[in-house]
């Protein structure tokens, strides 16, 4: 896991971790950022020191392909085959939290989900 908003494109023609602009990469960003600014830890960009210290994302968000190239994604192929804009958001550094966590990673998530939802 980890603390991060993740937009389109998530695959390159190379097949390699570079950027991979899709044609709606600013509105993809705009999105990732109402998110991301909402939750401080996130939008700081280094979430997870402990477990990836070299890992920083400027404002929380990443291109998918520049993080790690994932061919066949589902907000790839959601984007390129249906108009569907998706974002796939890191909610934390540990993949299966305990169930007493959950009220805190919903106090650092609210705002961020209220505001990613007027951007509708």
């Amino acid at each position: 896991g980890s603390l991060v908003v993740n937009y389109p494109f998530d695959d390159d023609e190379q097949g390699i971790a570079t950027y991979s602009k899709s044609p709606d990469d600013a509105v993809f960003q705009q999105l990732a950022l109402s998110y991301s600014k909402e939750n401080t830890k996130m939008y700081q960009g280094s979430p997870c020191k402990d477990m990836y210290p070299t890992e920083y994302f400027p404002h929380g968000i990443t291109n998918g392909a520049q993080w790690y190239n994932v061919p066949g994604g589902m907000q790839d192929w959601n984007y390129l085959n249906t108009n569907c804009f998706e974002v796939t958001i890191e909610l934390g550094c540990v993949k299966y939290p305990k169930a007493e966590e959950l009220p805190k990673y919903w106090e650092q998530n609210r705002r961020s989900l209220l505001q990613f939802m007027k951007q509708v």
